[in-house]
């Protein structure tokens, strides 16, 4: 399987190109803010043909260029239900004032062709299979998609933003909910394989047993079991308006 990133435009939310190999059939996963160039160069570099593009979240970091790159392609994009709205009205991801602040003035538009995501699905595109996974707790709909183990790679999982090398997402948006994020992560990230690679919406990737043992939001998390919250509550992530991913 050929994966190929960047970190998009300001807030370097992590954009994925994912195909069989080169030459190949292609999804582009959380094309953000001014990612056309990089997607196409990736196109160029790799001789990929798109067919979709999967939104992990309705964050405005990780959907910004989705309409000009669906438009520019004729492909459908793909999203949860319960983020959909964010993707003509990003200021509802943010507080009132931090909203009208930053995106008062930017419109944007939904693709032509979206399509809603339901938990437990499985997406067949450019050869590929995506298991999507509801995970809210930074947004209402946030999701990931996962790979399954093919030879010597093993599972691949996109997170978006539920979980990054070493912290987890914020909760403190409008929608986000600290005991749902922790349930999600019990749920969808610790009943992996040690071995799955996972990558996230910001920063370096990592993988689910490194997580597991050194990531502090996790210590405490028992695999599969919803609603668990670690003894230690101070340990929530650093909020902030401007940073999205943590």
């Amino acid at each position: 399987m050929l994966v190929a990133g960047f970190p998009a435009g300001s807030f370097e939310a992590n954009c994925y190109v994912v195909a069989p190999a080169a030459g190949e059939e292609c999804v582009i996963i959380d094309p953000g803010q001014d990612a056309e160039a990089g997607i196409d160069e990736l196109l160029r570099e790799h001789r990929l043909k798109p067919v979709a593009v999967l939104l992990t979240h309705g964050h405005i970091d990780h959907v910004w260029s989705v309409a000009p790159v669906c438009g520019a392609k004729d492909v459908p994009a793909y999203i949860h239900p319960d983020d959909r709205d964010l993707l003509t009205d990003p200021a509802k991801g943010f507080s009132l004032a931090a909203g009208q602040q930053l995106f008062g003035g930017l419109t944007l538009s939904e693709p032509d062709d979206v399509k809603e995501l339901a938990d437990g699905a499985v997406l067949e595109l450019a050869g590929l299979s995506f298991t999507v996974d509801h995970a809210p707790g930074h947004t209402p709909g946030s999701v990931t998609f996962r790979t399954p183990p093919d030879g010597q790679v093993p599972d691949v999982m996109f997170t978006g933003d539920l979980l990054f090398n070493g912290s987890i997402g914020r909760t403190d948006l409008p929608g986000g909910s600290y005991e749902e994020i922790l349930a999600s992560l019990s749920r969808v990230c610790l009943s992996r394989p040690d071995e799955t690679a996972v990558l996230p919406g910001h920063g370096p990737e990592t993988t689910i047993g490194h997580e597991r043992a050194t990531n502090p939001f996790l210590l405490e998390l028992v695999p599969g079991v919803q609603g668990v919250v670690p003894h230690d509550q101070h340990r929530r992530p650093q909020q902030g308006i401007l940073s999205l991913d943590t």
